[in-house]
């Protein structure tokens, strides 16, 4: 007896496109982005390449599908709302999303680019514009400050994921920075060092964000 996740006989599997996205994802997390092909992901689900762009008719339309997979459960982050810390609920939301695009191997440089309207995506969205509306802000500001939080995110993550050798998370070119710096006239950045080769990404985060929401609790005032 044949089921759709099945093939019949003489004919391959009947395409899931949710199975697929998850097949995508674990190819992405094996191999990295750059490896991951669409006649890559066929083999995977035992298709034809042909036959996935029933669902995505273009390279780009499956890593929106990705990325909107990527972000299932970061609008609920803020936690409730109207208790008046409305910044905690934007830092919620913010490291959620970070947690989300970190928890996949180049999962910032799918997520980039991507303009997904699923509700993975837009609840995110709706959330973080939806505690600063509460919070006073006006429409204009809460939707530029959605641009600025998620922009952010996603631009830390993206140098954080291509600093950090898979292998064995050392920043690729900390030891290149290191003899540039040292050997040349730039007493500055020989100070501070310590912090510019850090991979306490956590910490350099945390440092912007901050930066972030006092910039915010300014446009307030």
């Amino acid at each position: 007896m044949n089921t759709p996740s099945s093939p019949t006989r003489g004919r391959p599997a009947r395409l899931d496109q949710t199975r697929t996205i998850k097949t995508a994802l674990d190819l992405l997390n094996e191999s990295g982005l750059d490896a991951l092909t669409m006649r890559r992901l066929a083999d995977a689900v035992g298709a034809q390449a042909g036959a996935l762009y029933r669902y995505f008719a273009t390279k780009q339309d499956l890593l929106t599908a990705m990325a909107e997979r990527m972000v299932e459960g970061v609008g609920a982050a803020a936690g409730p709302t109207g208790d008046g810390d409305w910044s905690e609920g934007v830092a919620r939301l913010a490291r959620a999303l970070r947690a989300a695009l970190l928890a996949h191997r180049d999962g910032a440089r799918v997520f980039a680019g991507t303009h997904s309207t699923g509700p993975n995506t837009l609840g995110f969205a709706d959330s973080l514009v939806g505690v600063l509306r509460e919070a006073g802000f006006s429409d204009s500001e809460a939707a530029r400050a959605l641009y600025t939080v998620a922009n952010f995110t996603v631009g830390h993550t993206l140098e954080e994921q291509a600093a950090l050798q898979p292998e064995n998370e050392v920043p690729a070119d900390a030891g290149g920075l290191h003899e540039a710096v040292t050997a040349g006239a730039y007493p500055h950045l020989a100070a501070t060092l310590p912090v510019l080769t850090s991979t306490d990404f956590t910490a350099h985060f945390e440092f912007g964000l901050r930066l972030l929401l006092d910039g915010l609790r300014a446009v307030r005032q």
